[in-house]
């Protein structure tokens, strides 16, 4: 899609953190943005310094009857969404699945997957009856695979918006609208604080992953990139293909071994 030619873009998570820089980016290019985000005084300190090119959306992601009155007024007051980004997140528990608390695992998949399947079901028969349009959805390296102990509920649902998401693009390109999958590794945000404020407990991250270069801005940048190239993913690291091997290489054989039978 080409961006310039686009007036209005809904980011969810997007008060701070890689949702802020992509809010940003697409401010860059031109377009108006509802930022959207569950953080009421977070979204107050984003608009005032950002002026008339952007509105705030208080939004639990998780609150269907919510979506509805956050598009409404969204469209109300900058048009039809031509960008939708199903950003909004938490932050893997920490647990493993032996230990985990079912209410814990349950909130990961209600804001992470299902948060995201709302954003959808908001948004994309629009889209479609337009015949113009790009969603973005972020899922995660985890989303890719899942290799680091202790993230096994997030990785869940970020697999779950990696299914949604490629299922999707199938079903919209017919009609003109793209659909993008995102797959950030570490960054460094406050998606800690984020995943306290809404009663979820976080994994401890010391030590646990290396320093990273990516900003949220970097990521803003690649974002809306790959809404311009139309792309399928879009990761954010180096070195994603090489941690997704031993699974694939899993399959391959396993394939490989039942063609061999066969």
């Amino acid at each position: 899609m080409d961006l310039s030619e686009a007036g209005h873009a809904f980011v969810t998570g997007g008060a701070s953190g890689i949702g802020l820089g992509i809010v940003d980016a697409m401010r860059r290019r031109g377009l108006r943005v509802t930022v959207a985000d569950i953080d009421a005084q977070a979204l107050e300190t984003v608009v005032a310094a950002r002026g008339d090119s952007v509105r705030a959306a208080v939004l639990d992601t998780r609150d269907r009857a919510g979506w509805a009155r956050a598009k409404a007024e969204a469209e109300s007051a900058f048009g039809p969404v031509d960008v939708l980004v199903n950003n909004a997140g938490i932050a893997p528990n920490g647990r493993e699945f032996a230990d985990m608390d079912p209410e814990s695992f349950d909130r990961i998949l209600a804001i992470n997957l299902v948060g995201v399947a709302n954003g959808v079901f908001a948004f994309a028969a629009d889209m479609r009856g337009r015949g113009r349009g790009h969603i973005v959805n972020t899922s995660s390296q985890a989303g890719l695979t899942a290799s680091v102990p202790g993230v096994g509920a997030y990785a869940v649902a970020k697999f779950g918006v990696t299914a949604l998401t490629e299922g999707l693009r199938q079903e919209m390109a017919p009609h003109g609208v793209g659909v993008s999958l995102l797959c950030p590794g570490y960054v460094a945000t406050n998606l800690a604080e984020s995943t306290r404020k809404v009663g979820g407990e976080i994994r401890d991250y010391a030590g646990a992953m290396p320093p990273s270069k990516v900003t949220p801005d970097d990521v803003g940048e690649m974002v809306a990139a790959g809404i311009e190239g139309d792309a399928a993913v879009i990761v954010t690291h180096t070195k994603v293909w090489r941690s997704m091997e031993p699974r694939l290489a899993a399959i391959r054989a396993a394939c490989d071994l039942r063609d061999t039978a066969a």
